[in-house]
């Protein structure tokens, strides 16, 4: 067993998609197939941690974007733009926490290589751009046509379906000059990832 080994922390890592995690709109059930396998697994590993005395933690991800990301939305906006092509967001009023993938990582180690007493609960729920997918590509518009010199067009669609919950978001907005995080050589990355 693990107490034999020494051990006495549990850490987890989460999903703001998960059931009861982040904020935003209620319920805050889980509302994709993983956002539910993330809260069964937690629930249980809480659920033996907690009877052999471990200390439990948990660091919940929202939505990390940056170099060498699984091509998504910002990859999305990215690609388009170094083809020539007007961007074209189709749910710009979904307000989720975005979260440069650089940020993320400070975050995690900084909460990991803490050495909180025995027996103690902690949570971290990580924000870092908390606001809707409109906003988003207008911040990355604007940060990509300022490092590659060229106008990124961008369209938003007029929203009227929600079949994912409006809102859901972190709650513990990072210090990242605390992390040694820099902002702007996050966003210099992650178009130099783009356009290399």
């Amino acid at each position: 067993m693990l107490q034999d080994h020494g051990c006495g922390r549990l850490m987890l890592t989460g999903s703001v998609f998960e059931a009861n995690e982040g904020a935003g709109s209620a319920p805050l059930r889980a509302f994709s197939p993983y956002g539910l396998s993330k809260s069964l697994t937690a629930a249980a590993a809480q659920f033996y941690a907690e009877r052999a005395g471990f200390t439990v933690e948990k660091f919940v991800i929202p939505n990390p974007f940056g170099p060498y990301e699984v091509p998504r939305f910002t990859g999305y906006l990215m690609t388009t733009w170094l083809n020539g092509e007007t961007a074209r967001v189709q749910t710009p009023r979904y307000v989720r926490d975005n979260i440069p993938v650089s940020l993320l990582a400070k975050a995690y180690a900084a909460f990991v290589g803490a050495s909180p007493p025995p027996g103690t609960v902690r949570r971290l729920n990580p924000s870092c751009y908390p606001e809707s997918q409109g906003a988003l590509a207008e911040r990355v518009r604007r940060e990509a046509a300022l490092r590659i010199g060229r106008p990124c067009g961008l369209e938003l669609g007029a929203q009227t379906d929600f079949p994912e919950p409006p809102v859901r978001i972190n709650a513990d907005l990072l210090d990242a000059s605390a992390l040694g995080w820099s902002e702007t050589q996050a966003w210099d990355e992650f178009v130099a990832y783009y356009t290399a």
